[in-house]
C-alpha cells in the first residue's frame, strides 16, 4: 500500500465535541467517479485491468478512472475519462471540474483544490461514424 492509501482526511469544520470524522481517500475517489458521470458526454471512466476484471464479477468501480492527491492542505483529483464523439470537450470538462466540486462540498464539505480532467479518448456511437470520420483524415 501506497502513503497515500493509508492516508485519511479529518474533517475539522463539524468539530461538534462528539469525536472526529475521517473521511478515506476512496470515498472522495467514488463521489468524484458518480459525479463526473452524471454529466452529459462522458462516455465513461477509463480504467485499469484489474477494475475491468473486477466489473465483469458483477461489482461496479465507481473510483474508475479517479486519483485523489491529499498532499498538502489541499486534495487533488485527477479524472481520466472517455467522451462521447461530437460534444465540446472545454465545456464538457467544466462540467465534470463544477460537478466534482460541488458534490464534495455537499457530501463532506470539503473544497478541491483542483480537480483536473484527463480526455484520454473519444467514444464513437457506431462503427460506421469512426470510419467515416477516418476516411476524412
Amino acid at each position: 500500500m501506497s502513503e497515500v492509501e493509508n492516508q485519511l482526511l479529518e474533517v475539522t469544520d463539524y468539530n461538534s465535541g462528539l469525536g472526529k470524522v475521517e473521511i478515506a481517500p476512496e470515498v472522495i475517489e467514488v463521489i468524484a467517479g458518480i459525479a463526473a458521470s452524471e454529466v452529459d458526454g462522458i462516455a465513461h471512466m477509463r480504467g485499469n485491468f484489474a477494475t475491468g476484471v473486477v466489473e465483469k464479477l458483477g461489482k461496479k468501480n465507481h473510483g474508475k478512472g479517479v486519483k485523489v492527491d491529499l498532499t498538502g492542505e489541499a486534495i487533488k483529483v485527477d479524472l481520466y475519462c472517455v467522451m462521447k464523439f461530437g460534444v465540446s470537450i472545454p465545456k464538457v470538462a467544466q462540467e465534470v471540474q463544477d460537478n466534482i466540486r460541488q458534490a464534495l462540498l455537499n457530501m463532506t464539505a470539503i473544497d478541491a483544490g483542483e480537480v483536473n480532467v484527463h480526455v484520454v479518448g473519444i467514444q464513437f456511437e457506431n462503427a460506421k461514424q469512426e470510419a467515416d470520420y477516418e476516411q476524412d483524415i
